[in-house]
């Protein structure tokens, strides 16, 4: 096994990297990247030509199985649901097609799409596998594969907003945006939130949260305050990387009890996630 395990060890990022953008959950892409481990256990290396288009095969179709039974699941869902936070490094800012397939917005997007849409455009647009590559992964032909790319890309670029990348602009504002929410300055958040600002709030079911999105720059900016006089007595704010850029993680102690992605168009904010499912936050534990 100790082969087997350190060859696939060689494909383990690369493999959680798919599985978490096919998912949208942390923890269900660590399980399909187990269950891959299980499945390439019981075959014998030397009989793989490539180990890593096998693997990403596997890994593929477990995901699409995966996200057909959730979306009954997800019906039943308490209040908005968003992706699941994770920590990245600032260097994936490097692979502009990571970083965008990465941020809770396009994840988000990317639920409107079908399981076999969602495969097809996660390994062509953020990975670069070819249609013939993927076609064999996902056990279609290339023609059916191409049209499948073409109409999820279509659908992404009907329905996506584009926001600001520059990460410069993006770390100050997330700084001054932290400033003021910890602080409870009304002026001070509505200074850097946009006019049209959106905030969606994932409690699922499980801590406090709005049900629905909160639309225009006083109205988010009195949640946020509200938000932030309901904290813990110990409450502890950082900037961390999450999902491809600047992102804040609220704890009590060490316990994680709030992650928030900001979304800037224009260099205000225009769409806010803040994520208060302690199911979705176990991984954001503190650095210190």
């Amino acid at each position: 096994m100790g082969g087997h395990a350190h060859r696939f060890g060689e494909h383990r990022d690369r493999l959680f990297a798919i599985a978490y953008r096919m998912l949208g959950r942390a923890g269900d892409a660590e399980d399909v990247v187990q269950d891959a481990l299980l499945r390439w256990s019981a075959v014998n290396p030397a009989e793989v030509a490539d180990p890593e288009a096998y693997l990403v095969r596997v890994v593929t179709r477990l995901a699409i199985d995966r996200l057909r039974s959730a979306r009954a699941r997800r019906e039943e869902y308490v209040g908005p649901w968003l992706p699941e936070p994770i920590a990245t490094t600032p260097d994936i800012a490097e692979n502009v097609a990571l970083t965008d397939t990465v941020s809770t917005a396009m994840l988000l997007l990317l639920e409107s799409l079908s399981p076999l849409e969602r495969a097809v455009f996660v390994l062509r647009e953020a990975f670069g596998y070819s249609y013939g590559e993927i076609a064999e992964m996902v056990g279609r032909s290339e023609a059916s594969v191409r049209q499948t790319a073409r109409r999820a890309r279509e659908h992404v670029e009907r329905r996506r907003v584009r926001y600001d990348t520059d990460r410069t602009t993006w770390a100050e504002v997330t700084k001054r945006f932290l400033a003021a929410a910890a602080g409870g300055d009304l002026a001070g958040l509505m200074a850097v939130l946009a006019p049209e600002v959106t905030l969606i709030s994932d409690g699922g079911g499980k801590a406090p949260a709005p049900r629905k999105p909160i639309v225009g720059v006083e109205s988010v900016a009195r949640a946020l305050v509200t938000f932030a006089g309901r904290a813990p007595a110990d409450p502890r704010a950082e900037i961390v990387e999450l999902n491809g850029g600047p992102g804040i993680v609220v704890y009590s102690g060490t316990t994680p009890v709030a992650a928030i992605t900001l979304h800037l168009a224009g260099g205000a904010v225009h769409t806010i996630h803040l994520i208060s499912n302690p199911d979705k936050l176990t991984r954001l534990r503190p650095a210190g």
